[in-house]
């Protein structure tokens, strides 16, 4: 099937918060309560219709643990989207949640959007930390936030979609630009990066802004 922009993501968080269960209840509809540890890179990909365009999302499941850091590194970059995930049944998961974020944006290009996600909500009996806290800690960071459980599927779909809508907002606003590989979107067919219509950035360009990204943080 033909898509107007393909939107690579890319999944982190510690080990066991879940990154793969939502990737596969998200392109397979399904849980899968017993999950093998991600050894480096796992990949998904599905199509959603965000303001009547076909947006292909191209997800990368990352491992989360530290000897493979160095190889998750990598896919940060030419990620348009990021999706921080931690485990509201472990404050540890939480805790790590700054280095996360450090490590994306020194590796990411800045006008990354990230999602932070509290994962297992459906275990809210084990809750160690609370819905506030996520939405401070999103607040603080300018990132959106939403609680998910991969296993009943509740605001999985909402996740990755709110998250593709805020990428493709930023490319109407011209904050992102389609043309640049490092913004991780791929035009689709037929779709003309230096029409300004589908391209804002481009049209900011020659305008005389140098082509530069406007300036700011990127949520």
């Amino acid at each position: 099937m033909s898509y107007a922009y393909l939107f690579k993501y890319i999944i982190i968080g510690d080990t066991g918060v879940g990154k793969s269960c939502l990737l596969l209840q998200f392109t397979d509809k399904r849980f899968q309560p017993v999950h093998d540890l991600t050894i480096g890179v796992e990949f998904g990909a599905r199509m959603v219709a965000i303001d009547n365009r076909q947006i292909k999302l191209q997800i990368w499941d990352t491992a989360g643990q530290e000897s493979f850091r160095s190889i998750t590194r990598s896919y940060y970059r030419g990620a348009a989207g990021a999706l921080l995930v931690y485990d509201i049944t472990r404050r540890e998961t939480f805790n790590h949640l700054t280095r996360w974020l450090e490590e994306a944006r020194q590796n990411a290009n800045q006008s990354m959007v990230i999602m932070l996600i509290g994962n297992k909500s459906d275990l809210d009996h084990r809750r160690q930390v609370s819905k506030e806290e996520g939405e401070k800690f999103a607040a603080e960071n300018n990132l959106i936030f939403l609680e998910t459980s991969a296993k009943t599927a509740a605001n999985v779909e909402e996740a990755f979609i709110h998250t593709a809508k805020k990428i493709h907002e930023n490319i109407s606003n011209g904050q992102m630009d389609v043309s640049n590989e490092t913004h991780g979107i791929k035009v689709g067919m037929g779709v003309n990066p230096n029409n300004p219509a589908n391209n804002p950035y481009a049209q900011k360009g020659a305008g005389g802004a140098a082509g530069a990204a406007p300036g700011g943080k990127c949520c």
